[in-house]
Parts: C-alpha cells; structure tokens; sequence
C-alpha cells in the first residue's frame, strides 16, 4: 500500500490500513483539512467548491466520502461528476467558486485514486498553501458545522459540453478549416473520462470519421495508463493500418495527449507542445515556458518566430508561475501537457487536440511530415538508487562545480547546458534516488551523455 502526501495534493493506493493507503478515513481527514484552509483562507464565509472525478473504479466511494466531509464543513458543494481535470479547473472559475477538488491519480495504476487540489483560479495550490493544507490535516485542525448550517450539494451534469464549447470559442481553433480537412481520427480514452470529451470535441470540429478504442468510462484500464510509446501499440497498429490521419491518446484525467502519425510512429510526446507552440506563436507574438526536463525543441522553435524561451522548475504550479511571470502565450510540460492562457493557466488535451487538428490542416500535410519540420532530439531518463545516509544535496552541488565553465540552472536541481545537448539531475521528493534526464541529437548521444554523468556520480559519492 501507497499514501503519498504533497503540497498538489494526496496520491494513494486504495485500501489498507489508514495512514499507509488511501482508506476512507484518509479521504476524509484530507477532504476536511482542504475544507478547512479554505473557509480560513475567504474568512470563514459561506463558500461553494467543485468536485469532479475520472471514471476510475474507486472514484464514486472517493467522491462520496469527499463531498459529504465538506457539505459536513458547512461548505456548498458543486458536484460536475465524471469529468477531465481540465473541465473541473474550468468549472471552478465558471462557477465562481472557492477552490476545486479533483478526483484522480493521472497516470497511476487503477488501484491509485487521488485528491488533486484547486485554489479559486482553478489553479494547483502553491508550496505555501499546500503546506498549511498538510498541516491542518496533520494536527486535524477542523471543525464541522452544526447541523442548521451544514453545506448544499448541487448536481450539474453538462460540463464536459461547456468545456468543449469554451475550446470551439478559441480563436485559434478553426472548425471550418478542420471539417474541410475530412480528417480520420483514432483515439485511445484508456476508459476513463477521455471516452467522453474527446469523441464529443471531435464531432464538435466537424471529424466525422473516428476510431475509438478504450472509451468506454468504466475504470477499467486496458493497458497501463501513462500515454508513453511502450503503451501505445494498439493505436499504432490502428495507424500503420490505413484507418487514420493522426492518433490521439489521453491519460485517465486528460490533461496529457500524446499523438500518433498516420504510419503507426510516435510523433512524440515532447513534440505535442513543440506543434502546438509552432502554430500559436505563428499566429500571436510571445513568449513560452517549459520545465527544466522538457525538449529543447521548444526553445528553438520559440527562437525561430523571434520569441523569448524560459524555463522552470519541474511541476505545472511552477511552470504556471513561470509563464505568468514572463507574459508567455503558450507552455507546458514536455509530458503532453500543453498550457493555453487564452483558455486557462492548465495542462489540457482538449485544447491541445483542437491547435493541432486547426495547426495539422493548414498546412496541409500528413502528420509524420509535419513531425519531421522540428528540430530531432531524443530524451534519455534515468536514475540512481542511493542510501538514505548519501546527501544528495552535496553531490549536486559538486556536480555543479565540477561543469562550472558550462551553462548551469539551479532553479530545480542542476541543469548543465552543453552545446549541443543538456542534462539535468534532480533529487526525488519521496525516494533517495537522483533522477537523471538527458536529450541529445540521437538516442546514443543521449545515452552517452547521462551514462559519462552517472559515471561522474558514482565517483563522487566513493
């Protein structure tokens, strides 16, 4: 069993004993301390929350336990039901309300189910604010209603529709150039949420001609869940069979898309936000941000429209913050997340699907050639097991000395900046273990590079 607690929120495998797994009382005592640090944080007013699930098999045990502990807050509950993390971040700022609580663990496993928390942006909590929401749970600092002043439930059933209406409204988003395009469409939805939003935003574009595979919303995942190319080789034979023009493939919660060319190869889950940033800022001036871990793809094609390329620290929160800070129009993270400001500050695959197809028609070419348009580099991810006694924070920053006359960014651990290829080293939050991402031109470059670097290491620690 697996309970993890961080700043974005509570992540757990379901069952167990309570404090080691996400057990019902888990869920409520995390659902009160969230609860709480909201009513503190407006005052103790009257407020509403949203609460939106994916379609995992855990979810409407979770979602019960969760909107009874806050009506339990006194605290107005908006419920949206089975929904995409997207659609909820929308939801709450539609709503006018006081924070969100998503329900899911991304890309883990079925027996993983999650509370991922919202301020009242709609946005991931702050290290601050998700520390204070870790405290209150810790000390179980909260304190229920009397029963005249106990919350309402509200039930609202269409806002997967009202998202999708808010992608169409998109003034980047072409549907005439789309319909016109007659594209075939294959989709993996893992069966979850994804089943519902991505054939419904598909007809909404005019795609009239869709593949679907696993979009039934009943949890049960057909394969692992994380749209990495290793999972992905039903759709790809689905493609290198004639039957599409491009393959999409979301996680359980869809804020993640990965795409498939029509021949069955991986366009490249790196290379979604690198498209899509190519199609925004040749039509709208401005910057973009990524994380640290991400394709330095990005930054050249920012380059090429004369633009200004940022990096951030690993974490959606941070690569929000860093984007808002720099005015960029477009960011991510170079798992499939794609951030649109012109929508809202979130990772969202609906948005990310319709720039594509309206980026994917106007140039008029097949998927794996608009692919080939971007510079090629291949990611290398590793890592090293440590003892617990290793201080990881030492050995980094002897690495940081030992490549001091190269470029280096220690916002997030230590990125080395060679010239034609990088590395970044950064130390886990829950495990001793120092991650260790390298991209070069080629996978033996990219291989050789982290290999001379977990070489340097390993000497450092002996």
């Amino acid at each position: 069993m697996a309970l993890i607690k961080s700043i974005s929120g509570i992540r757990g495998t379901i069952g167990g004993q309570v404090g080691e797994g996400l057990s019902p009382l888990d869920v409520v005592k995390f659902s009160a301390a969230y609860g709480t640090w909201a009513l503190r944080r407006h005052n103790s007013q009257k407020i509403k929350i949203v609460v939106g699930r994916d379609a995992r098999i855990s979810g409407e045990m979770v979602d019960k336990l969760v909107v009874g502990t806050l009506i339990g807050l006194g605290i107005d509950v908006i419920e949206i039901g089975l929904a995409s993390t997207p659609t909820t971040e929308i939801a709450v700022t539609d709503e006018k309300a006081f924070g969100g609580i998503i329900l899911t663990a991304s890309h883990n496993p079925k027996q993983w189910n999650a509370l991922k928390l919202l301020n009242e942006k709609g946005e991931f909590l702050n290290d601050m604010d998700g520390k204070e929401v870790l405290s209150i749970a810790e000390n179980e600092d909260f304190l229920f209603a009397d029963v005249d002043d106990l919350g309402t439930l509200t039930c609202i059933d269409d806002y997967t529709q009202k998202h999708i209406d808010h992608v169409l409204s998109l003034k980047l988003v072409d549907v005439d150039v789309i319909k016109k395009a007659n594209f075939s469409v294959a989709i993996d939805a893992v069966n979850s949420v994804g089943g519902i939003a991505i054939p419904q935003l598909l007809k909404a574009l005019g795609v009239n001609n869709v593949v679907e595979l696993y979009c039934e919303p009943n949890g049960q995942f057909p394969h692992n869940p994380e749209p990495l190319p290793e999972h992905l080789t039903e759709i790809a034979k689905v493609l290198k069979s004639g039957k599409a023009d491009v393959g999409f493939v979301v996680d359980p919660d869809v804020d993640r898309l990965a795409i498939i060319c029509e021949d069955g190869s991986m366009f490249g889950e790196e290379y979604t936000l690198v498209a899509c940033a190519d199609y925004v800022l040749s039509n709208t001036p401005g910057n973009t941000v990524s994380n640290l871990s991400s394709t330095r793809a990005l930054r050249d094609v920012t380059e090429k429209h004369k633009a200004f390329y940022q990096a951030s620290a690993v974490g959606e929160v941070n690569v929000v913050a860093k984007m808002k800070e720099n005015n960029a129009i477009i960011g991510g993270e170079g798992n499939g997340g794609i951030i649109y400001p012109e929508s809202h500050y979130g990772r969202d695959a609906l948005v990310g699907v319709a720039l594509f197809l309206t980026h994917l028609a106007k140039t008029g070419k097949r998927t794996s050639a608009l692919r080939a348009e971007y510079p090629n580099y291949f990611i290398s991810k590793n890592k090293i097991q440590l003892t617990p006694e290793i201080d990881v924070d030492a050995v980094l920053v002897a690495m940081k000395e030992k490549y001091q006359h190269e470029k280096i960014n220690d916002i997030d651990g230590v990125k080395i900046d060679f010239e034609d290829e990088w590395v970044h080293l950064r130390k886990s939050n829950t495990e001793p273990i120092i991650r260790i991402y390298s991209e070069s031109e080629n996978e033996e470059n990219a291989r050789r590079l982290a290999e001379n670097i977990i070489s340097d290491i390993k000497g450092i620690i002996s």
